[in-house]
């Protein structure tokens, strides 16, 4: 069965950083894109990271970029999202995605507040 289980989200004030993380289990983690998306309040979900099978290749909305930094670990099935001044517009529930083959799974998502 395929798991998703994000963690690291919370409080931060404007200016400060947090670490998403997210472990997967069920499928073969380093064979998978992933992703990360964030929904705000009112608003559609939004792909804010990518990174390749072998964290080679990563992108970034430009929102984010210089400030977000996706990263993997294949050998702990773990994917990251450092977070880097944060602005109260990176406030919402962020998700992490996995494309697998024809599959696409995610994971139950996580608070991130920004607010002073």
């Amino acid at each position: 069965q395929v798991q998703l289980v994000e963690s690291g989200g919370g409080l931060v004030q404007p200016g400060g950083s947090l670490r998403l993380s997210c472990v997967a289990s069920g499928f073969t983690f380093s064979t998978a894109m992933m992703r990360w998306y964030r929904q705000a309040p009112g608003k559609e979900r939004e792909q804010v990271a990518f990174i390749s099978f072998t964290g080679a290749r990563t992108e970034y909305p430009d929102a984010v970029q210089g400030r977000f930094i996706i990263s993997r670990d294949n050998a702990n099935n773990t994917v990251y999202l450092q977070m880097n001044n944060l602005k109260p517009e990176d406030t919402a529930v962020y998700f992490c995605n996995a494309i697998k083959d024809a599959s696409t799974y995610w994971g139950q998502g996580i608070q991130v507040t920004v607010s002073s």
